[in-house]
């Protein structure tokens, strides 16, 4: 390396907001073991707001080709802009680049890059492609695999928590927005965020209805409804079982907005979805709803989080619904089905005071150790 040479370092790690923002222990420990280097992110469009602010990262690099998931623009659509895209990165000479991606794809890509040094997963025959090739163990959480790439390369992990950046003017436009929904600061919020990107691995509405309404009853929280554009149909069919005073966001917030709604709230219940992930990392108290998928993959990485599953033997399944297994009587899934209403507020009042659960999950980000949470 010649001498002066500000080391260049690329991370491949794209698509939807929730494996985003596990990724960001990884660029936390990656920075103090390279506190000079230039740091690039390859993150799709859709994903970089939740990471806004981000200390770790000196650039951020979109990388969008056609897919099947609902954050796909289509910006890198045909064969010119792909080669396109490759050639800018190759302009930039980087010495390193960690393919935090599994796809073949994402290893071709660091190979045409032109980057001397690439560490990744050893996964879908792509080993030939790396110089490093690091072994997937698909039973633990994808955090504790992003950073397994980090101890194979020789740097040191010295912690594991989530993050997330509120800026003041986003605290105070989250402020403003309750006190006009006729909030005090001082009260109590539930967060609920009762859609996912599959509807198959949502629990029921009519149960979240029942759940805001006991929860309200019994400790004075103020339902407060999380969602997009996209889920504005399915809430309006179960919109009136929610209890009176219920506070509606969904398709009303912008994701940073949401952000620092969230952070306002008591405490959060949802299904397995990036929201349920921003929670954990704003520091909420959740109960996480999991059925279809693993909790110990995917689920939330918080010391102030439980998971409420109900460990069904064809749990985590390939999510070809109803081809695997039998539906229930209301034709959804009866992992999720078979949670109850009980189940769920048990969970959330088991942490006895809810704020204490707040003040140990802030206590536990001193140091590595919530896989022992999920």
């Amino acid at each position: 390396m010649k001498q002066n040479h500000r080391k260049r370092i690329l991370v491949l790690r794209y698509r939807f907001i929730g494996d985003t923002i596990l990724t960001v222990p990884f660029f936390r420990n990656l920075r103090r073991a390279e506190p000079d280097a230039h740091i690039t992110w390859v993150m799709a469009p859709g994903s970089a707001e939740v990471v806004r602010g981000i200390p770790y990262v000196d650039e951020i690099i979109f990388w969008d080709p056609v897919t099947i998931h609902a954050d796909s623009r289509g910006g890198h659509r045909t064969l010119s802009a792909k080669i396109a895209f490759i050639r800018g990165l190759r302009a930039h000479r980087y010495d390193k680049v960690y393919v935090l991606k599994r796809s073949f794809s994402s290893a071709l890509i660091a190979l045409f890059s032109g980057v001397p040094d690439r560490v990744g997963f050893d996964t879908e025959g792509r080993g030939l492609f790396l110089t490093k090739r690091v072994p997937y163990r698909p039973e633990q959480h994808e955090v504790l695999s992003f950073l397994d790439v980090l101890r194979a390369d020789g740097i040191p992990v010295q912690d594991d928590y989530l993050e997330a950046w509120i800026s003041d003017d986003e605290a105070r436009q989250a402020d403003e927005l309750l006190l006009r929904e006729g909030v005090a600061p001082e009260a109590g919020l539930l967060a609920l965020h009762p859609f996912a990107s599959y509807p198959e691995k949502s629990w029921p509405l009519e149960k979240y209805a029942e759940a805001a309404t006991r929860l309200k009853q019994s400790e004075g929280l103020t339902p407060v409804i999380f969602g997009g554009g996209g889920d504005l149909e399915l809430y309006n069919r179960f919109r009136d079982l929610f209890p009176e005073g219920t506070i509606d966001f969904v398709g009303k917030c912008n994701l940073r907005i949401s952000m620092a709604v969230l952070k306002r709230c008591t405490v959060y219940i949802g299904n397995d979805s990036g929201v349920m992930h921003l929670a954990a990392a704003v520091g909420l108290p959740l109960v996480a709803i999991f059925g279809p998928t693993s909790p110990s993959r995917f689920g939330p990485w918080s010391a102030g989080a439980r998971v409420v599953s109900n460990n069904f033997p064809c749990s985590p399944c390939r999510l070809k619904f109803f081809t695997e297994c039998e539906p229930s009587p209301q034709g959804r899934p009866q992992c999720l089905e078979s949670i109850t209403v009980d189940d769920v507020c048990r969970e959330l009042l088991d942490f006895g005071n809810i704020a204490a659960g707040y003040n140990h999950f802030q206590a536990s980000k001193q140091g590595v150790g919530y896989a022992d949470t999920i």
